[in-house]
Order: C-alpha cells, then sequence, then structure tokens
C-alpha cells in the first residue's frame, strides 16, 4: 500500500502512474463519492486513461470548484479509453452498511469498463475480493493521474444525481449541501422528517424518523 503525500501536480499525478502502467500496460483508477451523506447513492466511478495524455486542471475532485471539474469531467470523457460508474443507492447502504457499499460500487464501476485494465490504483485500501491485482493508494486521488479521474467522475455523476434529487424532494436544501450533515440539512431533516431518499440506518435520520413516528 502507498502511504499519504501532499498535492501534487498534473505532471507529478501522471508522473506516480508510469511505473505502473510500465509494469502492467494497461491500468484503471478506482475511486468513490458519497460516503458521509446522510442521503442518496453513493458513486464510484473506474477510469482508464492512454498514456500519455494532457488533461490540464486534473487534480482531487475536491481541490477544484465545481465549474473546474465540469471542464475537466467533459475533457476526461473526450480522453479516457474507458470509463465505468457504479451505484449503490441508499436502500441498498442500508442493507450493506457503508462500508461496504463503498466497494460494491468500486466492484460496479470496474465490471462496467468495455476494456479490462491488467492493473488497478484503488483510492485508499484495496477491494476486499476484488481484482486480483490492485495496489491501494492512500490519498491516491491527490497523488495518482488515474484515481483523480475517477474522483473528478465519480463527484460530478453524484452531484447531479443529487441535484435532480433536489427538485424531487425540494425543502431539503439538496442541491447546497448534496446529502451531507450541514447544519441546513440537520435543521430541515428536524422539521420535514426523512424522505424517501435519506439512509435510514444513519444516526440522525434514525432519530428524526423516530421523532416523526413518536408525532
Amino acid at each position: 500500500m502507498v502511504r499519504s503525500g501532499k498535492r501534487r501536480t498534473t505532471h507529478a499525478l501522471f508522473h506516480f502512474d508510469r511505473p505502473f502502467h510500465e509494469r502492467y500496460g494497461l491500468i484503471a483508477g478506482v475511486d468513490e463519492v458519497g460516503r458521509g451523506p446522510l442521503a442518496g447513492p453513493v458513486v464510484a466511478a473506474a477510469v482508464l486513461l492512454p498514456l500519455p495524455c494532457r488533461i490540464p486542471q486534473l487534480n482531487d475532485s475536491k481541490l477544484l470548484s465545481p465549474e473546474d471539474r465540469r471542464c475537466v469531467y467533459r475533457v476526461i470523457q473526450r480522453t479516457a479509453l474507458a470509463i465505468g460508474v457504479g451505484i449503490v443507492e441508499h436502500a441498498e447502504i442500508d442493507q450493506l452498511n457503508i462500508y461496504w457499499a463503498s466497494f460494491a460500487a468500486m466492484k460496479r464501476a470496474l465490471e462496467r469498463l468495455v476494456l479490462a485494465p491488467a492493473h488497478v490504483l484503488v483510492d485508499g485500501f484495496r477491494i476486499p475480493q476484488g481484482p486480483p491485482s490492485q495496489t491501494g493508494v492512500i490519498d491516491g486521488d491527490a497523488k495518482s493521474a488515474h484515481i483523480a479521474a475517477a474522483s473528478i467522475v465519480a463527484k460530478v455523476t453524484r452531484d447531479s444525481m443529487i441535484e435532480f434529487m433536489d427538485r424531487r424532494y425540494p425543502g431539503y436544501g439538496f442541491r447546497l449541501h448534496k446529502g451531507y450533515a450541514t447544519a441546513l440539512h440537520l435543521e430541515r431533516l428536524e422539521a420535514l422528517g426523512p424522505c424517501p431518499i435519506h439512509r435510514r440506518s444513519f444516526a440522525p435520520v434514525r432519530q428524526s424518523d423516530s421523532l416523526s413516528d413518536d408525532d
């Protein structure tokens, strides 16, 4: 497992991946978003890039503005050899728990690649019972070009889904907080009770649901 590092430049991200590419050939990066929110799915993406390639502004999705993420996302779509997206919805998260749901989303993203990578770089820890050839990279979205690309695809995809849900379930402010446990979200949850996309196994939702039952 590769340990944590500081923020890298786009050149450094590709430099990190080069030894894996030289050793294995086709490699893919996989990352997920949405572990922490109280509502909505966890979404993972797997991205297989041609090397060398050029993707300006490529970086950890958390370090980019929403506008920059969308711009880089479009470049990744045009550049990548293959992109796979895996989604685990709120109800399945409640059944599996968020730890296993995150790995399930990553597996699904890899299964949806139209090209099979020879090796997979995973943000964080290796996927249990996942690909036989994989490397877990702590803070991988800030170190690896492939994982950074996957983090952007996953983030843009999930944000788009949550923004759609904001129109379907108005009043919770999903467009603003994307389902995370902000003060606004907790306030709206207490006032309105859970909606269909809330994760009932998460403590704040469970407590709100209990209060609604008492009423």
